[in-house]
């Protein structure tokens, strides 16, 4: 019945239809027209020549590129794409305003390093000699080894938040392993006890022979002191790093009684190794904050125990770094190496009144030799209790993305439970750091994964 009547209407008037359809068909025309034209200017407005010169544009899905000199230095710099680039160079982009007597005027600015920008043959300018290096430019643009793990590994200072001041936490982290020995180490800075004063803790757990103890000791330093890290001093204790080690003495008292434990550990972080820092913001100044300067990283020294000595030499280290607001907040977390190729997997649950945990996504790292090789925000983080509201026994979890679809099966062999305090991380949990045999199956990149390895975790119950 529609058809026919818009039949009948089309035909009883010829004149008015034929002009209806060649104005749709006209206005049909322009609009692909002007869309296949708008396609061609957004190419073009990408295109890196004119932006600046080079080949390809490196960006983040965030916006700005929140770890540029690491990119550059780590990334574009070394392992296979270091062999393909021959120059990079940061650029931002910004607005300015000239500032004269009849008023100001906007401008957008985009600024450079000079040595690199006429490398990349950029037109705008190549011919401005004297626009030159700054020794901050040199700097920046060609760190050492060092001064990108400093910048990597710096302690921050604390967000002017007061409702939340009081959970502010700073901590370096460090496990390795060696034969059938393993640690665990902290450096854990809490919030200001006394103006510009704060406690360091130093905490060990070590396992041996299948038996887990505790050492540990603390001291009072200041925010001054503080801001030297990684360089930090606990009274005998302390961290520095030289060149591409972390080298690390230790002198604890046990916590169940019995001899100290007193030692020195090189920690060697391997290039490619390292994940950039990243900073999670929520409402009301809360933040969270991560990053992995070794991944997987030559280990070496000792620890001595009343007389017996364990020998580290030859085994595999990891260190992290972790900062921010604490309070309420729990996380799941893990890492193995094994295969050729290093894991780690996390997730963090904020405080309600800061973010919407169920937005915050997963995260899965595969770094290999030459850096990352596999990443994925689609991730499952599963937990199988041997019974209500007890501890995990096993956990599963599992990465899809672009370059990497991998199962990790983690079988729980020793737990070592703290309860947290109601303000601090946790919020009356108990905190869970699981040692146990690692599965590691699936795919990253372009290889079979399938390798059987001891790792970490980590993860929180309530208190009954």
């Amino acid at each position: 019945m529609i058809l026919t009547l818009a039949r009948r209407s089309l035909l009883s008037r010829p004149l008015r239809s034929a002009v209806l359809a060649g104005g749709f068909g006209l206005g049909v025309s322009v609009m692909v027209a002007l869309l296949g034209i708008g396609d061609v200017i957004l190419d073009q407005a990408r295109a890196p020549a004119l932006v600046g010169g080079g080949d390809v544009i490196v960006g983040s899905e965030t916006g700005r590129v929140g770890s540029a000199r690491f990119v550059l230095a780590e990334v574009l710099s070394g392992g296979s794409p270091g062999d393909r680039v021959k120059v990079a160079s940061p650029c931002r982009r910004s607005s300015l305003y000239l500032i004269v007597d009849q008023g100001s005027t906007p401008m957008a600015a985009r600024g450079g390093i000079p040595s690199l920008e006429r490398a990349l043959g950029d037109p705008e300018t190549s011919g401005a000699a004297t626009w030159i290096d700054t020794p901050a430019d040199r700097e920046w643009a060609s760190p050492t080894r060092e001064q990108v793990l400093r910048a990597m590994d710096r302690f921050h200072s604390i967000p002017d938040v007061p409702a939340r001041a009081g959970s502010w936490s700073e901590w370096l982290y460090f496990n390795g392993r060696a034969g059938s020995t393993r640690f665990y180490l902290t450096f854990f800075a809490g919030p200001r006890v006394a103006p510009f004063k704060r406690m360091l803790g130093v905490r060990l757990q070590l396992e041996r022979k299948g038996a887990l103890s505790a050492y540990s000791s603390s001291s009072l330093v200041t925010d001054e002191q503080l801001a030297l890290a990684p360089d930090v001093t606990a009274g005998p204790n302390r961290v520095r790093l030289i060149g591409s080690e972390y080298h690390i003495h230790i002198d604890l008292g046990a916590e169940s009684g019995g001899p100290r434990a007193a030692g020195d550990l090189v920690v060697r972080a391997e290039r490619g190794r390292s994940l950039p820092p990243f900073t999670m913001h929520g409402a009301g100044g809360w933040v969270s904050g991560y990053v992995v300067p070794v991944m997987a990283g030559a280990l070496a020294g000792a620890i001595t125990i009343g007389g017996e000595t364990l020998d580290l030499s030859g085994g595999t280290g990891y260190h992290d770094h972790n900062w921010g607001f604490w309070e309420g907040v729990r996380w799941q977390w893990g890492q193995v190496q094994g295969g050729g190729l290093a894991f780690v997997y996390g997730r963090v649950y904020p405080p309600a009144d800061a973010a919407d945990a169920g937005r915050l996504p997963g995260f899965l790292v595969a770094l290999g030799s030459e850096g990352p090789v596999g990443y994925a925000t689609n991730v499952s983080i599963q937990e199988a209790d041997s019974g209500v509201g007890q501890a995990p026994r096993r956990l599963v979890v599992s990465g899809r993305g672009e370059s990497l679809v991998v199962t990790l099966q983690i079988d729980v062999d020793q737990i070592a439970t703290t309860r947290t305090a109601v303000g601090s991380f946790g919020g009356g949990m108990n905190f869970l750091q699981l040692r146990g045999t690692y599965r590691v199956s699936g795919h990253v990149g372009d290889r079979t994964v399938d390798f059987t390895a001891p790792g970490s975790a980590e993860t929180f119950r309530r208190q009954k």
